[in-house]
């Protein structure tokens, strides 16, 4: 097949509270883009934070085994730049754009960030969208990848002001609340909030979307539509349970990408990279730790992979952890001493502060965590100390030991410093937005 266009869509701390995942989220241009590609109901990121998450789809390898293993604004960085997929996409004869964020090269110059070009300078959807609708409109002459990333879902964009005027804001009365949080009103207007951030999302992929139609490229470009991790609540983003990992993942255009199909086999981001490599009949680099999701989508198989993990390593603060999950079992292993929540690690807003009132800061949590999906699909029953579920928690453990050897983990070492220069909150700051320190 001839080299199709790429139009890679991201988004900050979206999770899977859309549309087509059955929540109360209108987000009609996801929906439409669902309907006519191919959803995958249990995608997960390889981590809870954006950088190290971003990283692991882009280079196809855990966040360790790449060298991100914190946020690419406070100092961290990709130990080979050369492996992300953008300068493999331009070995191919490949032009490449970044609209809005990007966050494995946050802030750089687009030579630093892998990208040929950046478009636009604004932070809002609609400018974001516009960027990438005024490329669409002229696009290059060669196959191209254009990412097109938007921040309005992340906290700090609540505050921009909604382009829908015509469309009411989200009743805090009857907004939905996510597990595992309880529904009180704080929660309630907090995911409201949430929702209006939600549809200035979805009017900008929106927007790209009509203007890949009208430019004539649909047909030609396979659409990749995901997001970093969970949504910035209390429990959710920087968890390694699915409130934290579980994101939405729509593919769109050549290969099979089509006809409104909902997948159900577990599936990484990590895998992202040799499915492209696989579409394009092409061998995948060596470093690749994903495997491909074609497949899947040809009809051959019903699973890829028996396993998908996770890793925290730091957000705004240190806190080591790891994962691995089945389709049956979740089990994760904090690694340290700590065993109570790293505060500066959950982003502030009212949930936040309500979960504080109630003691949520002080709950102690355990050094192994093992969860029974089938049973307890919410992840909030600990069995990890079940001794009828000891041959389970010594698989999984042996799972994970193994992956952890095999990708080369730096925890097996012990501590992991934070690069020189890093900036990066103390373990007891209750804040992210508290005064940081540097790494000498």
């Amino acid at each position: 097949m001839d080299r199709p266009h790429i139009l890679y869509l991201h988004s900050h701390d979206t999770g899977r509270y859309v549309q087509p995942y059955g929540h109360a989220v209108p987000t009609p241009n996801v929906q439409r883009l669902a309907e006519e590609g191919v959803l995958f109901r249990q995608a997960f990121a390889v981590a809870p934070t954006c950088s190290p998450s971003r990283a692991g789809l882009l280079t196809g390898m855990a966040p360790h085994a790449a060298g991100m293993t914190g946020l690419a604004h406070r100092g961290f960085s990709l130990t080979d730049p050369s492996r992300h997929l953008v300068p493999f996409l331009h070995g191919l004869g490949y032009t490449s754009a970044l609209a809005g964020i990007d966050h494995v090269g946050l802030g750089r110059a687009p030579t630093e960030c892998q990208f040929q070009t950046r478009l636009g300078d604004g932070h809002r959807a609609e400018d974001i969208a516009q960027a990438a609708c005024a490329f669409l409109a002229a696009p290059p002459k060669h196959p191209f990848f254009l990412s097109v990333g938007f921040f309005d879902t992340h906290r700090e964009a609540r505050d921009f002001p909604s382009r829908h005027e015509d469309v009411p804001p989200a009743d805090p009365r009857y907004a939905p609340v996510p597990p595992p949080l309880p529904d009180l009103p704080e929660t309630r207007a907090d995911m409201a909030g949430f929702m209006g951030s939600a549809r200035n999302l979805d009017a900008g992929i929106g927007a790209v979307l009509d203007q890949l139609d009208a430019s004539g490229l649909a047909e030609r470009t396979l659409v990749i539509c995901t997001t970093d991790h969970g949504i910035a609540f209390p429990g959710l983003k920087c968890n390694l349970t699915a409130h934290g990992l579980g994101v939405m993942l729509i593919l769109r255009g050549p290969g099979g990408f089509a006809g409104g199909r909902v997948c159900d086999a577990l599936v990484s981001q990590v895998d992202l990279f040799p499915t492209l490599c696989d579409l394009l009949g092409l061998p995948a680099p060596d470093w690749l730790q994903g495997t491909s999701l074609m497949p899947l989508i040809r009809g051959e198989r019903e699973e890829v992979r028996d396993e998908v993990y996770g890793e925290v390593t730091y957000h705004a603060a240190y806190e080591p952890m790891r994962s691995v999950r089945t389709k049956r079992w979740s089990y994760i292993r904090r690694f340290g001493d700590r065993r109570r929540p790293v505060l500066a690690n959950v982003d502030d807003g009212p949930s936040k502060d309500v979960m504080l009132e109630l003691g949520w800061g002080e709950r102690g949590l355990d050094e192994e965590e093992l969860y029974d999906l089938a049973l307890d699909p919410i992840e909030s029953r600990n069995r990890a100390a079940d001794p009828g579920l000891a041959s389970v928690l010594a698989d999984l453990r042996g799972r994970l030991d193994r992956w952890m050897e095999a990708t080369e983990d730096p925890l097996l070492r012990g501590p992991v410093p934070a690069p020189s220069g890093a900036q990066v909150n103390g373990p007891d700051d209750p804040s992210p937005y508290g005064p940081l320190q540097a790494v000498p």
